[in-house]
């Protein structure tokens, strides 16, 4: 799961609904703004009317690429994640996010009077964070689904708000571009596949909860060859690195106990990669249903469950913006597979006070794999801290 999509897409569009826009561009509030999320994680979740007339991922089904790469306007929310570090020729390091979500307000479609209505609503976060200059630059922005403001379709392959975009290259959807800028930062990459589709949980379908239907279609393209343009502050850097994206479509919502999660993607020296959520209860307690993925650098991708994982948080961090305190150290192992790793924030403060507060950065690793020393980079996201009292993790 990444269920992450859910909570960020579904609170902002809401968010933007309610106040009545139409397209919306936030930057995040300076560090020294205090001020309350508009919507909080477990909030966003809620049941938004039920589940009747979409489509619900209820057992596993056929992936087809690059067909699948495109959007499934039957499911209720669906989203296109990207995540990597990258690195100057000269050892400037940044670490950036781009997310784009489609979020239907009502199953199917409608015939409308208007030009600008429309049954879904996209919504993007764009963060940067530059280890050289010490901060996080992050912004946010919405619009509906109408007179092209923003949309997404399969052949060509292309997602876009507004000026926001991923897109083919070429007549395949891989290798893709990203392109977005706000204010002074902006992105500007080209990502080649690298290794091929991963399918999370049980191929392809993550299970969220013990109901049926509590689950979404998942896969990833867990390293992908990087290379473009970083803009901060209104200077370009030539850049190179690995990317991670993540694709998701679903229509059931977190379960009524549920807070928020821990994930973790993380690309290792060695050539494996690592996916674990960790789904988090209102007391604190381990959702059983937390699960990952271990990915060989040859071999076959080996499904992990709850128990199989071990995470520890080493330190945390009280954000002087928002006030909620998130781990910022973890050791994370895998007995079974002889592999525990040590992570550290690459930048501590990579907390995004938007509509909805959460902390998303890049992290740096070290550890053994089979006996063996490795490092590496990834990325870590954290929501639902502060929206309930903490316990023990």
């Amino acid at each position: 799961m990444r269920g992450r999509g859910l909570v960020i897409g579904v609170a902002v569009v809401l968010a933007g609904l309610a106040a009545g826009a139409t397209y919306v561009t936030r930057e995040a509030s300076p560090p020294s703004s205090k001020r309350e999320p508009a919507l909080k994680v477990a909030d966003a979740l809620g049941d938004r009317g039920g589940t009747e007339g979409y489509e619900r991922a209820l057992a596993p089904r056929e992936f087809h690429f690059p067909e699948d790469h495109g959007p499934h306007p039957g499911f209720r929310n669906e989203w296109w994640y990207w995540t990597g570090n990258l690195s100057t020729a000269d050892g400037r390091d940044f670490g950036y996010q781009l997310t784009l979500f489609r979020s239907a307000l009502a199953p199917g479609e409608e015939s409308r009077a208007s030009a600008w209505g429309s049954r879904r609503v996209f919504m993007g976060h764009l963060a940067i964070s530059d280890m050289g200059g010490g901060r996080i630059h992050a912004t946010e922005r919405f619009s509906r689904d109408a007179l092209g403001l923003s949309g997404a379709q399969t052949e060509p392959f292309r997602v876009w708000l507004e000026d926001w975009s991923a897109e083919a290259v070429g007549a395949r959807a891989l290798p893709m571009r990203l392109t977005a800028r706000a204010g002074g930062v902006a992105l500007s990459l080209v990502l080649e596949e690298g290794k091929p589709p991963v399918l999370q949980g049980d191929r392809g379908l993550s299970q969220k909860g013990p109901e049926p239907g509590d689950a979404s279609y998942y896969y990833s393209l867990t390293r992908m060859p990087t290379r473009g343009q970083v803009t901060v502050e209104g200077r370009a850097y030539e850049v190179t690195g690995q990317s991670w994206m993540d694709r998701e479509w679903s229509t059931s919502a977190l379960g009524k106990e549920q807070v928020g999660w821990d994930w973790f993607s993380l690309q290792l020296s060695d050539g494996s990669e690592l996916m674990y959520y960790q789904l988090r209860h209102r007391d604190g307690t381990v959702d059983p249903f937390s699960a990952g993925t271990l990915i060989p650098a040859q071999g076959e991708p080996v499904r992990l469950s709850r128990e199989d994982v071990r995470l520890e948080v080493l330190d945390t961090w009280t954000s002087p913006n928002s006030g909620a305190t998130y781990p910022a150290r973890w050791r994370l192992a895998v007995p079974s597979r002889h592999l525990t790793l040590e992570l550290t924030p690459a930048l501590t403060n990579q907390e995004l006070p938007l509509t909805v507060h959460y902390w998303e950065g890049a992290v740096r690793l070290s550890g053994s794999n089979e006996g063996r020393s490795v490092d590496g980079r990834g990325y870590v996201e954290l929501t639902g801290y502060g929206d309930a009292p903490p316990r023990g993790r």
